[in-house]
């Protein structure tokens, strides 16, 4: 049948065609031959040459019909043979030339171990004349073959063992190494990627669009309370009039006002403004505050901090920068007749060790006539604790969960 057309092929329609040809010819040959064969019959019997007789079968014309149908068959089928013994003869070549070159190899590897025992093969013709082995030569060739098939496979089989005994003591190997360095990135990302946050725009405003402007004009600015850096790039919202309580969350979202006994000024105010932020989180943390304060490090006497507050914009400048510990909170208690400013956050980079304490004074608007800033109850000045710090490392957020802190 034909895959294509669904049809039979044309080899088949023209086989069939030579089969239908042929025996209407061996049918007509046969007609032929049983007329002649009746008119001679009704000559010698006395009937007339045109009266019709029922033809009989003779011996002569079985030959002629098999005749046909031998020409029909050596005629149309001698082609399908002859490609068949062809096709067989080309695949015995084939693998005749195979195993002759697997003898070859054998024999290759057989001259290979006999060189190696000291024996030298001979094998062909020598001087002239055919060496024929013996019974007991082609056994211990025989022999020999075994032999060096099993010490390949017994060769191929120890290399496999020991490459497998090999990885199978690297896995726990590398599977505790990448443990180790998952570990080490989960708890000490922060001093990786805190120093080159130090240098990279912390906030959402692109680099250069914070420009410092003269102290000496007044301007209104928006309600929103803001803290600006331009050297840092930093625009930063600020909250201002939270508890101690709420610090923490408020750094999550900006910067925020600390508040204590001795400290708790408001912009404009004559006492110590407090503002901390974030200087370090894990690069995974989803708090886009937690560099914010990364370049503090940075600022040195004379670089300009502003703060927008009740639409007026307060300019400081910085006068001096020391480091604490976190539980001195009595460092921010400053005995001054000027609203000062102080930025709060944690340094080395990455870690919450220490305290940065960053001083500035309000140079705008004046400070004439300036009022004090309220003073806050001793109970609520909490002098025991320690200064906020950064967001907790991975092994400190896991022991704080435990211990419901």
């Amino acid at each position: 049948m034909n895959s294509e057309s669904g049809g039979q092929k044309s080899s088949d329609l023209q086989r069939q065609a030579a089969a239908a040809l042929a025996r209407k010819k061996v049918l007509a040959t046969y007609a032929e031959n049983a007329k002649k064969s009746a008119r001679e019959a009704t000559q010698h019997d006395g009937h007339m040459k045109d009266e019709p007789i029922s033809p009989k079968i003779n011996s002569e014309s079985w030959k002629k019909y098999h005749s046909a149908w031998q020409d029909y068959y050596q005629k149309y089928y001698s082609e399908y043979y002859s490609k068949a013994a062809r096709t067989y003869i080309e695949k015995e070549k084939l693998k005749r030339a195979r195993e002759k070159a697997e003898e070859e190899e054998i024999l290759q590897s057989l001259t290979r171990s006999s060189a190696r025992l000291g024996k030298k093969p001979e094998m062909g013709l020598k001087a002239g004349k055919e060496i024929n082995p013996s019974a007991s030569e082609i056994t211990e060739t025989e022999e020999d073959i075994k032999e060096e098939l099993r010490r390949k496979i017994r060769k191929k089989a120890t290399d496999s063992a020991k490459k497998t005994r090999r990885h199978r003591h690297l896995i726990p190997i590398l599977a505790g190494v990448a443990v180790m360095l998952l570990i080490l990135f989960l708890q000490y990302n922060r001093l990786i990627f805190a120093p080159i946050m130090a240098y990279v725009s912390p906030g959402n405003t692109p680099a250069t669009q914070i420009e410092a402007v003269d102290p000496t004009i007044s301007q209104t600015v928006s309600a929103d309370p803001r803290l600006i850096i331009p050297k840092l790039n930093v625009d930063v919202p600020v909250h201002f009039g939270i508890t101690l309580d709420e610090v923490m969350p408020a750094m999550n979202n900006g910067v925020a006002h600390y508040r204590i006994s001795g400290a708790s000024a408001y912009p404009g105010e004559i006492g110590n403004l407090v503002i901390t932020g974030h200087s370090a989180g894990d690069v995974y943390s989803s708090n886009q505050y937690k560099y914010i304060f990364s370049g503090l490090e940075r600022l040195e006497d004379g670089d300009l901090i502003y703060i927008n507050y009740d639409s007026v914009r307060y300019t400081y400048s910085v006068v001096k920068k020391e480091v604490v510990e976190p539980t001195n909170v009595a460092a921010l208690v400053v005995d001054t007749d000027k609203p000062i400013l102080t930025l709060v956050t944690c340094t080395p980079l990455g870690t919450s060790r220490y305290r940065l304490l960053v001083t500035a004074e309000q140079i705008s608007p004046s400070v004439e006539g300036a009022s004090t800033a309220e003073t806050l109850p001793t109970v609520d000045q909490n002098m025991d604790s320690s200064l906020p710090s950064n967001e907790p490392s991975f092994f400190e957020g896991i022991w704080n969960w435990l211990t419901g802190q």
